[in-house]
């Protein structure tokens, strides 16, 4: 496994080589193993594309090495991307729902950036469109667009993905993740089908959420706790290509609820929402694939723990599922 043995000139050099470590709950035929993001600099999975995002965007002329960054995000992103503006020389603008985790609004703001908030009930939509007003108004401003720009699946392909496959002597079976942008799991998939194109590839989203649109569903809308994944408008996921997607597993808030609270009390993994739902959701997958239920070309399953339940406490993560203010 890839791990960090040399002193490091930055806190940028620290992004990625996170550890991979076996759910316990998992089945002994088929284990499941566990990305564990929250090992990045800025706590979070979004530290790789924030870096690589605004790396590649100098590096092409979109966004200029004194320019402004600014991005939509329900709050990793913005932190991901606030490290890397910060070490490259650039400022940086979110705009954030009102909803979302409070703490991490505040480490936005304290790694140097503005956040603007949108209403709640506009959305991921309305903070897109209020983005995109701002850096229109702002000499030399970009916005990354992280929920269409090929440079955060490709991120995962040249990072996440390999870090996998080499920890794992590249004997992948299944590879389950939730669905935000979709980056992740697009990254992770197109590294995976062209190692072997029988590798399983599965998509988590909250109960609630309306991917399914994609996969010729009918799904049914609403609400949900679950931060970071699902969507309410796949026309702004415009990274999600269904074709590399065998299945859709969709997780009610309550078990994600008690799988945050099992992993913390069994695991020892302090891990928030959508690790749980990937974790449940990936469990399914091993014990489908032993059960014979379902194919895979090796007896393993890797999926994503994206950040920590440190950075959601103050909406009651480890109270009640009635408490949980998601």
């Amino acid at each position: 496994m890839t791990t960090h043995t040399e002193p490091l000139d930055s806190v940028m050099d620290t992004v990625g080589e996170t550890p991979l470590v076996r759910v316990a709950a998992s089945p002994d035929a088929v284990p499941v193993y566990a990305k564990l993001e929250s090992f990045n600099p800025g706590a979070s999975v979004k530290d790789r594309i924030g870096k690589y995002m605004l790396e590649g965007m100098i590096e092409e002329g979109t966004l200029p090495p004194d320019g402004t960054v600014v991005e939509p995000t329900a709050g990793n992103t913005g932190i991901g991307l606030a490290v890397a503006a910060g070490q490259l020389g650039l400022d940086a603008v979110f705009v954030v729902p009102e909803r979302f985790s409070v703490e991490k609004q505040q480490l936005m703001r304290a790694l140097g950036a503005d956040v603007i908030n949108t209403p709640t009930d506009e959305g991921m939509g309305g903070a897109i469109d209020r983005a995109h007003e701002l850096a229109e108004e702002l000499d030399g401003a970009a916005v990354p667009q992280q929920f269409a720009n090929p440079l955060n699946a490709e991120a995962h392909y040249e990072t996440t993905a390999p870090e996998i496959y080499e920890a794992l002597d590249g004997e992948v079976g299944a590879l389950v993740a939730g669905m935000g942008t979709g980056g992740t799991l697009m990254g992770l998939a197109e590294y995976a089908l062209e190692r072997n194109p029988d590798t399983r590839i599965v998509a988590v989203q909250p109960e609630g959420s309306t991917y399914g649109d994609l996969f010729g569903e009918d799904p049914e809308e609403g609400e949900y706790k679950t931060e970071g994944i699902g969507t309410h408008d796949t026309e702004t996921n415009r990274l999600v290509d269904p074709e590399l997607i065998d299945d859709l597993l969709t997780v009610p808030d309550e078990d994600t609820h008690a799988e945050m609270q099992r992993l913390a009390a069994e695991e020892g993994q302090l891990v928030a929402s959508s690790a749980a739902a990937n974790s449940l959701a990936a469990r399914q997958v091993a014990r489908d694939v032993r059960d014979g239920e379902v194919d895979a070309p090796h007896d393993s399953v890797v999926t994503v723990f994206c950040d920590s339940s440190e950075r959601y406490l103050s909406k009651g993560v480890y109270r009640s599922f009635e408490e949980w203010e998601g």
